[in-house]
């Protein structure tokens, strides 16, 4: 790592659609490893996988309307998959809902289930990095 760098993080991009997913890598490429879920099953099951091994992610990008589960839906697993290891949402993984949905119902369901942040797409590289430097993942 150079000097000053920040250190690399550990990153689940979880997206169904082609166009959002390149989107998305290309904005965070630059900050650490990627890895890719398609689904909210398939997010639970990178989640787990991380967390048995001691490495969790240090962000996930968690879209909303996935096929076989729903971003919402993997967001409350996620968290419940934290808390049954005693890890509080607040030192956990840090979750931007990424999301068509702008209304106040589905923003105030995702942080009722402890999202981090949500944007809205189409999501735009100066909003993300925002929402990094205020979760304290880039400066």
């Amino acid at each position: 790592m150079i000097e000053g760098q920040e250190p690399a993080m550990k990153i689940l991009i979880v997206e169904d659609d082609a166009t959002s997913l390149r989107l998305m890598q290309e904005f965070l490429k630059m900050y650490g490893t990627l890895h890719v879920a398609v689904n909210g099953n398939e997010a639970i099951e990178a989640v787990c996988k991380a967390l048995e091994t001691g490495e969790p992610y240090d962000l996930i990008c968690l879209d909303t309307m996935m096929p076989e589960m729903d971003g919402q839906t993997a967001l409350k697993h996620i968290r419940d998959l934290e808390e049954a290891r005693g890890i509080l949402s607040t030192n956990g993984t840090k979750i931007i809902m990424t999301t068509a949905f702008g209304d106040v119902k589905n923003i105030m369901a995702a942080f009722h289930s402890l999202c981090d942040a949500y944007l809205v797409k189409p999501i735009s590289r100066v909003k993300l990095l925002e929402a990094l430097r205020k979760l304290g993942l880039i400066k």
